[in-house]
């Protein structure tokens, strides 16, 4: 066991699990080095569900006090990332069924370019494909979504899947099956 000493500063490389002990402790370094190591992939995470990123900075705010507050209940049975996609992924769940749908807002016009590339033609065609990517997630119920978010966009394995969402490896290769037959379908024009 790596024992702490009094004032140094933490490092960056300790394991999660020991931070999250002393974390729970009451040791707001500890748990600093942990919110540092995983804002960025739970904001991913949360802006994919929610499709905003003010909301997805409150969801994964939210994330971390109620981890602080419940630290002394982790049981360490799953790593601390996990547990972490787990409370992120109910906040996002409960702001997606609190909130009014968002109103739609008129794209602003590109200027004008030479690079076909760039074009406004181009940023518009890539708009509307991502706007309908974000359509066909939204129609998918929450579980594929979340189990979708967390395979492809964040690259987790389906265990760990499997622990975030509370179901079996089996349910989450279902899951996926069908949310990628549904994505498949609804972005046929696209292709």
């Amino acid at each position: 066991m790596i024992e702490r000493t009094g004032s140094s500063p933490l490092r960056g490389d300790l394991p999660d699990g020991l931070l999250a002990v002393w974390a729970a402790e009451g040791d707001e370094d500890a748990f600093a080095v942990l919110v540092r190591r995983h804002s960025r992939p739970l904001l991913s995470l949360a802006c994919c569900m929610l499709g905003n990123a003010q909301d997805a900075e409150e969801a994964v705010q939210d994330a971390f006090v109620s981890a602080w507050r419940r630290l002394p209940e982790y049981r360490h049975d799953a790593e601390f990332r996990t547990w972490m996609y787990r409370i992120t992924v109910n906040r996002c769940l409960n702001s997606r069924r609190r909130r009014l749908p968002p109103l739609p807002l008129d794209a602003v016009a590109e200027p004008a370019t030479d690079n076909e590339w760039n074009s406004p033609a181009r940023a518009a065609e890539e708009d509307a494909e991502a706007a309908a990517l974000t359509c066909a997630l939204g129609e998918l119920d929450a579980g594929q979504r979340v189990c979708w978010i967390l395979r492809e966009l964040q690259g987790l394995p389906y265990k760990e899947i499997a622990v975030v969402t509370q179901t079996s490896e089996h349910t989450v290769r279902g899951a996926l099956f069908r949310a990628r037959r549904s994505l498949k379908e609804a972005m046929a024009p696209w292709r």
